[in-house]
């Protein structure tokens, strides 16, 4: 019957502790947009089931049947633009790229870039003799059988700030593919501190699969998660109107 609630008791059921705090930054009669806490998961996983962000905008606003638009890593903070109900996840998934007019995110990566600006334009890829299976990869001007799913990418760069062993980088994205920005910056020399996957050549993810990091390890990685903040969207809800730049405070 409609407006009944469904209750299921899962009482050998753990999660990890998240940080749980998400807030609104904006809204229309369809869209929410939120901050989203580093660690917080978007959606269901193998770990955290209750306390992910869609599951709390359900829980804690009138928008019982929100879905994301759109997604961010686990590790990563920041924007992120979530339908109301069901209708306005159907209107908005088909018309995403003329929603979206713009990305930008913040990076704080290890070491100082000789350029203030740079563009990544290449195709990504998994690679099939990866020991990381959801690491991409720059696959070059010539992929090999080892590549697959090959996806055209392009991230534009700016140097913002240079401080001790790491620079804070602005991101742009053209493109939305999985690990982008992570692999670009990989690709550059200049990896996401804390970035478990592409900083350290992986050695802090692979370890984590068979055990806890340890307090050493976290000062190694320098952050308890990779530094990628989603920091500025520009979008465009109504194409009458002008578009609506939704910006957080800079790092």
């Amino acid at each position: 019957m409609a407006g009944q609630i469904v209750s299921v008791i899962m009482p050998d059921h753990w999660e990890d502790a998240v940080d749980t705090q998400w807030h609104k930054v904006w809204e229309n009669s369809e869209i929410l947009a939120v901050y989203k806490p580093a660690l917080l998961p978007v959606s269901r996983t193998t770990r955290n089931l209750y306390n992910t962000l869609i599951q709390l905008v359900r829980r804690q606003t009138p928008f019982y049947d929100a879905h994301l638009l759109h997604r961010l890593d686990t590790e990563t903070d920041g924007l992120i633009l979530i339908a109301k109900d069901k209708a306005s996840d159907r209107k908005w998934k088909k018309q995403l790229d003329q929603l979206i007019e713009r990305k930008l995110y913040h990076a704080v990566v290890s070491g100082h870039p000789e350029w203030l600006t740079n563009e990544v334009e290449c195709e990504l890829s998994e690679r099939v003799d990866s020991e990381i299976r959801s690491q991409v990869y720059v696959a070059g001007d010539q992929p090999t059988t080892l590549h697959k799913k090959l996806r055209w990418s392009k991230t534009a760069f700016r140097v913002l700030s240079r401080e001790g062993n790491t620079s804070l980088i602005e991101c742009e994205l053209f493109t939305g593919r999985k690990h982008q920005i992570r692999a670009h910056l990989k690709s550059l020399g200049h990896p996401i501190i804390g970035d478990k996957i592409y900083a350290h050549e992986g050695y802090f993810y692979l370890k984590r699969l068979d055990t806890t990091l340890s307090e050493r390890d976290y000062e190694v990685l320098q952050s308890t998660h990779h530094r990628l903040t989603a920091v500025e969207l520009v979008i465009r809800p109504d194409p009458d109107s002008p578009s609506i730049r939704l910006r957080l405070n800079p790092i």
